[in-house]
């Protein structure tokens, strides 16, 4: 039976009983929402001492975020030097300008850890009186930052000199990742005044990303959703997001800054939280290889004895071997670096620094955020307090135990965001099965193995075509890659042999495949296959799938 609009359940009512149920506040006490609003009512001034600050107004400044973007915690400047290098300027909303240490608002702040985001939702960090207004660098409005600035030469991606302080900042525009986009492919001119520091932030990031690709740094190509909720609370829209020239370009340029952030407090002894990433252990990535061997993806050679050292160097070379394996063919993004990722040990906050084996960054710290991370408030205090401008730098003997909270938080905040995802991707599909009929395929790619099944991430519904997309000869240029809106369990016992008969599935191949016992048919990570969708429990995020087309039979 399909039930009225009305006595349904929306996706955002879904979301947000989920965001409850995880234990989420929803709302901040009184006080605190009294105590920003009137930090924010009472203006620049009251938060910060003007006459101490770069007054940076007249620079060239703008941000990029996503079009759905609310709050701006980072703005760019950069110019063009002699002799081939290109200064940069990184403004970060200044918030400890606005949150006083101790105070209502920190105290929240910092029971929370992190902001929290799901489709149509958010739990912020700070409440929107500042997250949204007065630490949000909005276009026009003036503002309190901290800034770094950076030289680059960009011939060597070297950082030849930097500076921060505390800045008074104006940006000249709110740019977005498909604008900027648009640009750097010639289908659109930037017209602005911010044109020529668009170009010189650019050939920065350029130099950054082919010396961090020459040092090993880990390469991950990420495909986040976006939703978009209709005033109904129904998903009307889900777009994935590949990370592009423009995510880029940003994340390089942060990713500098707190580098140049990290390595002042490390040389001045100063206690923040890092950012940190242990070396990987030899065993997983042995395992991995192996893996990867099994898919037929090109690895590196391995040495006889492996140190966690040549372990972490080598998982860097491999994530690069894996994205040119998938631009190659096509296929196995989600799936391949998926396998990648569980080899690593989790990055986290930690007043001692051991350095972060992902980027290769022998000190790395979270500077860029501080609206919504608070061990970046604990860098930004630690910096202003080496700059002179705090009276104390955060206590030593706090920091290990804010570490582990702050930790623990960031990983509650990503498990709520990915629950959430799923609960709006359920309903979107819902809706599309509902208007449309359960019969229809998708064409979907193998992501994930378990003994029980597989899961399949697949996309809007096409006609099927006379073989199986599996079948289907791999493009050069990658672009038959699968659009994965949703994902589900396509359980083994709805799998049958090349002839439609019954078969008994096991996990085998270094658990990269589910091969049948009796035919040696195969289901293997990446693979391509056609499925149906049996069941949608939307406010759990759950889809259960039949197979459309047999995927043993291309074993």
């Amino acid at each position: 039976m399909v039930w009225p609009a009305s006595e349904r359940q929306s996706a955002r009512s879904a979301i947000e009983a989920l965001m409850r149920e995880r234990g989420l506040a929803r709302r901040f006490a009184r006080d605190v929402e009294r105590e920003a609003e009137r930090t924010r009512d009472r203006g620049l001034e009251a938060a910060g001492e003007l006459g101490l600050r770069h007054d940076l107004r007249q620079l060239t400044t703008f941000t990029v975020d996503p079009a759905s973007a609310e709050d701006f915690d980072d703005a760019i400047s950069a110019e063009p030097l002699s002799a081939g290098s290109v200064r940069v300027w990184v403004h970060i909303a200044d918030v400890s300008a606005h949150v006083l240490e101790g105070s209502h608002l920190d105290r929240a702040a910092r029971e929370r850890g992190t902001s929290v985001y799901a489709p149509g939702a958010v739990e912020p960090m700070l409440p929107s009186a500042l997250s949204s207004d007065a630490c949000s660098l909005l276009p026009a409005r003036e503002r309190l930052a901290v800034t770094a600035e950076l030289e680059l030469e960009l011939g060597s991606a070297r950082v030849a000199r930097t500076a921060f302080y505390r800045s008074l900042i104006r940006s000249d525009a709110r740019l977005d990742y498909e604008r900027v986009d648009r640009i750097f492919a010639g289908h659109e001119a930037a017209d602005g005044p911010w044109a020529a520091a668009l170009e010189a932030a650019r050939e920065a990031a350029s130099a950054l990303r082919r010396e961090r690709d020459r040092r090993g740094a880990l390469v991950i190509d990420s495909h986040e959703p976006e939703f978009v909720l209709d005033e109904r609370g129904e998903v009307a829209e889900i777009h994935p997001r590949a990370q592009t020239e423009s995510h880029r370009m940003i994340e390089h340029l942060m990713i500098a800054a707190n580098e140049a952030v990290a390595a002042l407090l490390e040389k001045r002894k100063i206690p923040c939280l890092y950012r940190v990433h242990e070396r990987p252990e030899p065993e997983r990535i042995a395992r991995l290889v192996a893996q990867l061997s099994a898919l037929e993806v090109p690895t590196p050679p391995l040495p006889e004895r492996m140190s966690h050292r040549e372990a972490a160097e080598l998982v860097g070379s491999i994530s690069q071997l894996v994205d040119e394996h998938v631009r190659r063919t096509g296929a196995g993004r989600l799936a391949l670096n998926a396998l990648v990722l569980r080899s690593l040990k989790q990055a986290y906050y930690s007043p001692r620094n051991i350095g972060h084996a992902g980027l290769r960054s022998c000190s790395y710290c979270h500077f860029t955020s501080p609206i919504r991370r608070y061990p970046d408030l604990v860098c930004h205090r630690a910096l202003l307090y080496a700059l002179g401008a705090a009276e104390r730098a955060p206590l030593a003997s706090e920091l290990s135990e804010l570490g582990i909270w702050t930790s623990e938080c960031e990983r509650e905040a990503m498990m709520v965001e990915r629950d959430a995802d799923d609960i709006a991707r359920c309903f979107h599909l819902e809706a599309a099965l509902l208007r449309n009929g359960w019969e229809q395929t998708f064409a979907g790619e193998v992501v994930g193995l378990i003994p029980a099944g597989a899961f399949v991430a697949f996309g809007p519904a096409e006609e099927p075509e006379p073989a199986t997309a599996a079948a289907a000869p791999r493009r050069e240029d990658g672009a038959s890659e699968v659009t994965a809106l949703y994902e589900g369990l396509l359980p083994a016992r709805a799998l049958s042999g090349p002839g439609g008969e019954r078969e008994w599935w096991e996990l085998r191949e270094e658990e990269t495949a589910l091969r049948g016992e009796r035919t040696g048919a195969a289901v293997r990570l990446g693979d391509r296959v056609r499925v149906q969708v049996a069941r949608v429990d939307a406010s759990r995020g759950r889809v259960d799938l039949l197979a459309a087309q047999d995927p043993g039979a291309q074993g």
